[in-house]
């Protein structure tokens, strides 16, 4: 039972550039749970949202159906409530209405205790030349890597 479950969103540092970061509880169901620990999620396309009463939700995250659950499994793709303190939340809902920031997940995990934690970033959006960039970078280190091989 001590298989580490580790869901990534990888598009997330090349997509966006990230200014803060918060460990977030998820409300699941049972089969959501289940299908967690046998690391059958996604969060790659997924966001984060606030709704009119302030509670933060993730949405579109993707958590497959857990092949053992009867008539009482859950849908695939549904609104997810998270839970931080009420002083994280303010700060988070005045950055976003503010600034334009976004809120994204980065990483799904089981912690200590067995419970599910969402590592959930407050991230600007890159401009097509900061992608650029990067790649460009990405290159030149992988080019210099072959060149102190050989």
């Amino acid at each position: 039972m001590n298989k580490q479950v580790n869901i990534l969103n990888k598009k997330a540092k090349f997509e966006y550039q990230l200014i803060d970061q918060y460990k977030a509880g998820i409300v699941l169901t049972g089969t959501e749970i289940k299908s967690i620990r046998l690391n059958k999620a996604s969060i790659s396309e997924s966001f984060c949202e606030f709704n009119d009463n302030q509670e933060l939700f993730i949405i579109n995250m993707f958590i497959d159906e857990y092949e053992f659950g009867n008539h009482y499994n859950h849908k695939t793709k549904s609104q997810r409530k998270l839970l931080l303190n009420k002083k994280e939340l303010k700060k988070l809902n005045k950055d976003v209405k503010n600034t334009g920031l976004t809120i994204i997940p980065l990483k799904v995990f089981i912690n200590e205790k067995g419970f599910a934690k969402v590592l959930i970033s407050l991230a600007k959006g890159k401009k097509t030349y900061d992608k650029r960039q990067v790649i460009k970078e990405r290159e030149n280190k992988i080019n210099l890597d072959r060149l102190k091989k050989i």
